[in-house]
């Protein structure tokens, strides 16, 4: 039997909807908690939410979006952040492909993060992975210049298909090249989920990729292939 989950929140209720954001813009969403220009750092994905507070708590002048498909999740979330008292965060219960590429401005985000999305690991389900190269575009036209895509997985076929979807994007340049990911990531807050698996054995892989510069590229001028 499914445990009830109440939507009473003990304090200022941080989630969002789509059509409110259409209409008031984000700067109007944040206020009045942060005055603009707002410096926007997206979390896609947030579960159980300890990353994304931990990154609120550490940066509150930075204004954090926290995407999740989940209505139980967001729920959750949104009592936390009542009781945490965290004004830097607003909360989105969405489809995470059509809230970036109907919410978002291209070049309004200054950081986007994926942790540990589902990796789908049977190969007939490869198409339900988060991270298609069409997602993935979309992502980085929203980055603004030098802006960041930061991504986490502990599945090495899901690794793999990263490597290669990265890779392809001419929007996008590795901060840690000639190396594709990395396999440590220090001063990364490790969640409940992370500290589990590496006790199990499986050692995360980390990108980090750049919006490249104006010059290399642009959302509607894309660099062309030999």
């Amino acid at each position: 039997m499914t445990r009830r989950i109440d939507g009473g929140i003990p304090g200022p209720d941080r989630r969002v909807s789509a059509l409110e954001i259409l209409e008031k813009g984000w700067e109007a969403i944040f206020a009045p908690d942060l005055a603009p220009p707002l410096r926007l750092v997206v979390e896609v994905g947030f579960g159980r939410g300890e990353f994304l507070v931990d990154l609120a708590r550490r940066r509150p002048t930075d204004a954090f979006v926290g995407i999740e498909l989940s209505h139980k999740r967001t729920v959750k979330m949104a009592r936390r952040l009542a009781r945490l008292e965290l004004g830097n965060v607003r909360l989105l219960e969405a489809r995470a492909e059509r809230a970036v590429e109907e919410l978002f401005a291209p070049g309004s985000v200054s950081e986007f993060w994926v942790n540990f999305s589902d990796p789908w690991p049977k190969k007939r389900h490869f198409k339900r992975r988060l991270l298609q190269p069409a997602f993935v575009a979309d992502l980085a036209r929203r980055l603004a210049p030098g802006g960041t895509l930061e991504i986490a997985t502990d599945d090495p076929s899901y690794a793999e298909w990263i490597d290669d979807v990265l890779a392809a994007e001419p929007l996008l340049e590795n901060a840690h090249a000639p190396e594709p990911h990395l396999r440590d990531a220090p001063g990364r807050l490790r969640t409940s989920f992370e500290e589990e698996w590496r006790g199990k054995g499986r050692i995360p892989y980390f990108w980090t990729h750049r919006r490249a510069s104006p010059g290399a590229a642009s959302p509607e001028e894309p660099r062309k292939r030999p």
